[in-house]
């Protein structure tokens, strides 16, 4: 998929682009929520990424969650939808991230314990101690997992 984005991106330079991309929330048995440290920013997100032409929001979250995390996982919920945030790279690259935010359970796999070139770090984080995120976009995906948590919690 980063062959097909940066190909657009050949076309369209750093103007603005609608990108499809989905996310996994996976917690713990102390409902801590694990998150990946971004080897490109250094800030803390959700394991996730782009869309592949074909795929579904779900089929994309599965992916992005072993390349980022090395966690296979199944998603169970869909928490939300988010599809009105923007985001300019670093590079100058302008984004608008559709994003499906799935809460997901691990099937299988193990956390990375090496660095990649998507990841420098995953771990587990209490939700009233996070690290800085990434974007808004992710604060707000934070909001729905607590959200989903206290629903649990007042059930």
């Amino acid at each position: 998929m980063a062959d097909y984005i940066h190909e657009v991106r050949a076309l369209v330079g750093h103007r603005p682009m609608i990108l499809n991309t989905a996310a996994g929330a996976l917690l713990d048995d102390h409902n801590r929520l694990l998150l990946q440290e971004r080897a490109d920013t250094g800030d803390w997100s959700f394991p996730g990424g782009y869309m592949e032409f074909g795929a579904s929001f779900a089929e994309t979250c599965q992916r992005e969650y072993l390349e980022d995390a090395g966690i296979e996982v199944e998603p169970v919920k869909l928490l939300q939808l988010f599809d009105k945030d923007f985001y300019t790279y670093p590079n100058g690259d302008q984004t608008q991230l559709i994003t499906a935010l799935y809460l997901v359970r691990q099937t299988g796999g193990k956390p990375l314990d090496h660095v990649t070139n998507e990841t420098k770090q995953v771990k587990y984080f209490d939700l009233d101690n996070l690290p800085t995120l990434f974007n808004d976009q992710s604060k707000k995906m934070v909001q729905a997992v607590i959200d989903e948590v206290n629903s649990w919690q007042a059930g």
